[in-house]
């Protein structure tokens, strides 16, 4: 559907149910494929890689957590169970194209390109950001929820204007599209037909609010029609799924037909954080059916009944995994040396004479007590 195509509601309405090529089990799913053109079914080839993302993804989010424990990183919002989400939502994007990711979604951050020591100091709480959004082209990860919805639109617009051949995939929970800025940001896309896709994964809470407390509409998916935007429902488990759904999305923004929302349904298998008792409001009955929907087990299953992966495959994709955690384990064991002049250096681009006053009194006292601190020795 092109910029210039008459949007027509069935075009926009999401399906019944959520859309899945592979069911939990790893078999196909006959009607799932059949929703699906078929060019845009996944290879068993693409899929591979993406069943080692998954492998380096879960180790990301089982290594942070125990970094948390150890008192090495201050929180961690774990996406254990949703990694099939923030994998796809890597691949689907090209060079060009920009993330804008929530708190929740480090791993995506990774899986973009971002060294994963950089990725999670922000959250240790020792730098701003922790890496160059310029970089690998991801915005930094947000804490409100989605303010980064309304910079992700703006920033499409801006691209835009200046003619440029980018896309913006702009994440959030399920949590955040009880905010206004999501009502804004979705309007705003909507009608100036920009190249943004929204990726909501529904994990079932925001924090302790279950969905059924967050919305009355059949899906999230069905908020799109409201404001003339594409609704897409999609298995948030089934990476396959994820990536056809993800990538026509991304292919219809690139070719100028405006952005599409997409709801994948999953679910938050650990606590909101570190912080968090998820006991308090939810039962281990209610969360025993989705660790049989877990994404890697899915995934490796079909790999395998197909013949895509073998044990060599997999144990190569466990160890490049624990490499790479070994090294984010040693990285993050190193304590960074603070320096106060930072304190002013991030703030604004030409700095303001308060803040040039404020950095010479801390130079000046600084300088002062090293001073003092030499005559002392000296003595």
């Amino acid at each position: 559907m092109h910029a210039d195509a008459p949007l027509r509601a069935d075009d926009l309405l999401p399906g019944d149910t959520p859309l899945r090529l592979i069911d939990q089990d790893g078999a196909d799913d006959p009607a799932g494929s059949a929703a699906i053109a078929p060019a845009r079914i996944p290879s068993p080839e693409l899929l591979r890689e993406g069943y080692r993302r998954l492998v380096l993804a879960r180790r990301l989010n089982d290594q942070a957590d125990a970094l948390v424990r150890q008192g090495r990183l201050a929180v961690y919002p774990s996406s254990h169970g949703q990694e099939a989400c923030e994998v796809a939502a890597a691949m689907v994007l090209a060079d060009e194209d920009w993330m804008f990711p929530t708190y929740r979604d480090t791993v995506a951050v990774i899986e973009r390109g971002v060294d994963p020591f950089e990725a999670f100091v922000l959250l240790r709480g020792d730098w701003h950001s922790g890496y160059d959004p310029t970089e690998h082209h991801v915005a930094p990860q947000s804490t409100p929820l989605a303010t980064q919805l309304l910079h992700a639109v703006g920033f499409a617009h801006a691209a835009r204007m200046r003619g440029e051949d980018t896309v913006v995939l702009a994440m959030c929970g399920d949590g955040a599209t009880s905010e206004g800025d999501f009502h804004e940001a979705m309007n705003f896309a909507a009608v100036f037909h920009l190249p943004v896709v929204f990726l909501v994964q529904n994990n079932g809470f925001a924090i302790s609010v279950p969905l059924s407390r967050q919305t009355a509409a059949p899906s999230l998916a069905h908020k799109g029609v409201g404001y003339g935007m594409r609704g897409r429902l999609v298995d948030g488990n089934d990476l396959a799924a994820l990536l056809a759904v993800l990538g026509e999305a991304v292919e219809e923004a690139r070719e100028g037909g405006g952005p599409t929302l997409v709801e994948a349904v999953t679910y938050r298998v650990k606590s909101h954080t570190n912080a968090d008792d998820a006991t308090r409001y939810r039962t281990k009955d209610e969360v025993e059916p989705w660790l049989a929907r877990d994404p890697l087990l899915r995934m490796r299953s079909w790999l395998t009944a197909k013949g895509a992966l073998d044990e060599g495959d997999d144990a190569e994709a466990h160890a490049h995994a624990e490499r790479v955690a070994a090294d984010l384990r040693a990285a993050i064991m190193t304590d960074a040396e603070p320096h106060p002049e930072d304190l002013f250096a991030h703030v604004y681009a030409t700095p303001t004479p308060q803040l040039r006053e404020q950095a010479e009194q801390l130079s000046a006292e600084l300088a002062a007590a090293n001073s003092s601190s030499t005559e002392g020795v000296s003595r």
